[in-house]
């Protein structure tokens, strides 16, 4: 679903690494959600298509709305890989994507011109990033995190942020998201961003996937903020409806989360930091 093709080995070495977080931070504890990661990771793609420059980066430069299930495999292995993975695994990561980033430069629709590699934009992207993973796990989790945590979570989120080039990021959920807001003047709803709408909501997953991915990608929407939804020129739903799909994505999640706490990325990675709980 995913669209991630990656093996787990590169996962279990080199024993007591605890890769750029460990096994204690509040960023494993997160992003080993996999429902929320699936509704943060496309509310963020949603979310950041509304900025013209950020978006022309990647519309100019590849063929994301073609081969979205691509795009986001390639996401979600550098999110597993700068969480989970070992500090040389992590950093590699970091490192292409900054490589990636220094070629990329043109001119937005606008005519305003852009390089990928722009610390304003960089920090736009994961500000975005965060808040929706964030945001994701305190609508699903069955226990969401205390304020401290979500603040400790920002803090430990920037150091990759600043890793990929970020500058002046916020240390509160709060100020994050104040923050995110400040972006508001520079953002447009255009023929790109309703193409980029169009893709994720058309995302193609296997028959059997569809009643589960249905409710990840509503409910990606049910945690994007009033002001963005506007922007995005969708309607927010009733209470109830959002807390129907909520509870439903709920309990529709809780085989394959057993099974990734089990198996997955996470538990493979703990064992490599000798890390048991």
């Amino acid at each position: 679903m995913t669209g991630a093709a990656s093996s787990l080995e590169e996962f279990k070495s080199p024993v007591g690494d605890p890769g750029l977080f460990g096994p204690q931070s509040v960023v494993w504890k997160v992003h080993a959600d996999f429902s929320a990661m699936m509704v943060g990771g496309l509310s963020s793609l949603m979310i950041q298509a509304l900025h013209p420059r950020a978006l022309a980066a990647v519309w100019d430069h590849s063929n994301f709305r073609h081969q979205l299930k691509a795009r986001l495999g390639r996401t979600a292995l550098f999110v597993a890989a700068t969480t989970y993975g070992g500090v040389d695994l992590a950093t590699q990561h970091i490192q292409r994507v900054n490589a990636i980033h220094a070629r990329i430069r043109g001119v937005d629709l606008n005519g305003q011109a852009y390089c990928a590699n722009e610390p304003h934009l960089i920090r736009w992207v994961h500000l975005v990033e965060t808040i929706s993973f964030l945001t994701a796990y305190q609508h699903l989790a069955l226990r969401p995190l205390t304020y401290s945590d979500c603040d400790q979570y920002i803090v430990e989120m920037n150091q990759v942020g600043e890793m990929l080039g970020a500058t002046n990021l916020p240390i509160t959920f709060a100020d994050a998201k104040h923050a995110m807001q400040q972006y508001e003047a520079e953002l447009v709803f255009d023929g790109r961003t309703r193409e980029t709408l169009r893709s994720i909501e058309t995302y193609s997953v296997d028959f059997t996937e569809k009643p589960f991915f249905a409710l990840i990608l509503r409910s990606s929407f049910d945690i994007i903020p009033n002001w963005l939804l506007q922007k995005l020129q969708k309607k927010a739903e009733s209470c109830l409806h959002i807390q129907a799909r909520r509870l439903a994505l709920q309990i529709a999640s809780q085989p394959v989360q057993w099974m990734l706490d089990e198996q997955g990325v996470s538990a493979v990675s703990r064992k490599r930091a000798k890390v048991y709980f």
